[in-house]
């Protein structure tokens, strides 16, 4: 058997021989207890299937009071192996905890204690087990305690609260080097369905943790785990905490990066609803629209899929994405483009009437428009990018009656002059046009442009 506890298998758990009348010698199980686990412990999975059925919350109790009394790992792992195998081979059985004959045990207590005591097969199988069991109950159970009436015993928000603080815990720092992430993310991929789990998630700033994971992935396992931190994103584009965050992360550039480098079905389609519901948000319309995703979701159609709710998301955010570009202003367009960080040459750009018209719209929030463009003079490594930039600013001299003296103010001149001995002839020309209209004022601009 491995020595690595973290690579323990159920099945290898299971074939170990547990000393159960000892247990009932010191009292640690009851004489009831025992003998339902001498007539489950070793038996075919036909047989258990019988009697969970016949007697199920019975074992629920006997499984749960061992967990509760009982410290010695062994034991312990082999009892969340038996649960595990139960939950695995029926997953509706995790409505046995729920039972009313139950009402008095704290069937969560051992589980979440668990989640931070044992070692790696002990935390993934609580971690397992736990959220099989908070799925299967019954909503109208949530209230002050998870499963009864008793004060004292854990509540369901306790349980998806200590969850959530696990499942980020081992996002940030995992247990298991392998499986750590893997574990969390398929069962944040299950919890993320509770409007609190949501809430919790945000509120511990665990959507940090997912925005790395969304990239394009090759292997069948690095596949399951995008699909599955795709999935997580998709729930959390229902909450609008979330959303708030994804809008201020690099989420939606790196959506689209998998979109356009998988062929994965499930995942293309999980994408896509995620862009669907991100769509009508804050910013992300246009950030759609300048990130050419009516592009892709051409390519995307031309494609054989066989999944309808993929095909009719296709259409979705392909007429929504069309009503978004027409509502876009050219100052939206021209906004959206600067924040990206990446200019290019757009008719705006060039346009007389352009820069009348949305002139005073460079003043907004103390003349950020202006900031952000001299702070991709200082960062930005793309020639087009920065021949744009400086290009902008002279316009911004030459139609704003103080254009000079704030362009001036914003310590524009000495960053402008430094690419004035860039490499390439773009660049330097448009450095030099932004200086000289700087040094003589719009007055001449039309003349230096001639």
């Amino acid at each position: 058997m491995p020595t690595d506890q973290g690579d323990l298998t159920t099945e290898q758990v299971l074939m170990r021989d547990i000393p159960w009348e000892t247990y009932m010698t010191t009292k640690l199980i009851s004489g009831t207890g025992l003998q339902l686990l001498r007539r489950y412990d070793k038996k075919p999975e036909n047989y258990k299937a019988q009697l969970l059925d016949d007697d199920g919350p019975a074992y629920i109790r006997v499984f749960v009071s061992i967990l509760r009394d009982i410290f010695k790992e062994e034991t312990v792992e082999y009892v969340l192996a038996l649960i595990d195998e139960m939950l695995t081979a029926n997953p509706k059985r995790a409505r046995l905890f729920h039972d009313k004959s139950l009402a008095e045990e704290d069937t969560y207590e051992p589980f979440l204690r668990l989640l931070w005591k044992g070692n790696w097969f002990i935390q993934e199988k609580s971690c397992k087990i736990l959220s099989l069991i908070v799925s299967g109950r019954s909503k109208s159970q949530d209230g002050a305690t998870a499963n009864g009436a008793k004060k004292d015993i854990t509540t369901i928000d306790d349980v998806l609260k200590g969850l959530v603080d696990w499942l980020c815990a081992q996002l940030k720092k995992p247990s298991h080097a392998s499986r750590g992430i893997p574990t969390a993310i398929n069962c944040l991929a299950t919890l993320l369905k509770e409007p609190i789990v949501r809430s919790s998630f945000v509120q511990a700033d665990g959507v940090k943790f997912l925005v790395p994971l969304i990239t394009p992935a090759s292997s069948q396992q690095s596949i399951q785990l995008l699909y599955e931190t795709c999935l997580c994103v998709w729930l959390l584009s229902y909450y609008e905490p979330a959303v708030e965050y994804l809008a201020t992360s690099r989420s939606l550039p790196r959506l689209i990066d998998v979109v356009k480098g998988t062929t994965k079905e499930k995942v293309v389609r999980v994408v896509i609803l995620t862009l669907r519901n991100l769509l009508n948000k804050g910013a992300f319309g246009a950030q759609m629209v300048n990130l050419e995703v009516p592009q892709i979701i051409q390519n995307l159609k031309a494609q054989a899929w066989s999944d309808e709710d993929l095909l009719e998301a296709l259409n979705q955010l392909e007429e929504g994405l069309k009503i978004n570009i027409k509502k876009l202003s050219s100052y939206d367009k021209y906004y959206q483009e600067v924040i990206l960080g990446r200019l290019d040459w757009a008719p705006m750009h060039k346009d007389p009437i352009f820069w009348k018209e949305n002139i005073t719209h460079f003043e907004e929030h103390d003349f950020k428009v202006l900031r952000i463009l001299l702070t991709i003079l200082d960062t930005s490594s793309d020639p087009r990018t920065l021949a744009v930039a400086c290009y902008d600013l002279s316009q911004f001299i030459q139609y704003h009656p103080a254009g000079r003296i704030i362009v001036t103010d914003l310590k524009a001149k000495d960053r402008v002059m430094k690419l004035m001995n860039h490499e390439n002839a773009e660049v330097t020309k448009n450095a030099l046009l932004c200086i000289q209209r700087l040094f003589l004022g719009a007055k001449y601009a039309s003349f230096l442009q001639a």
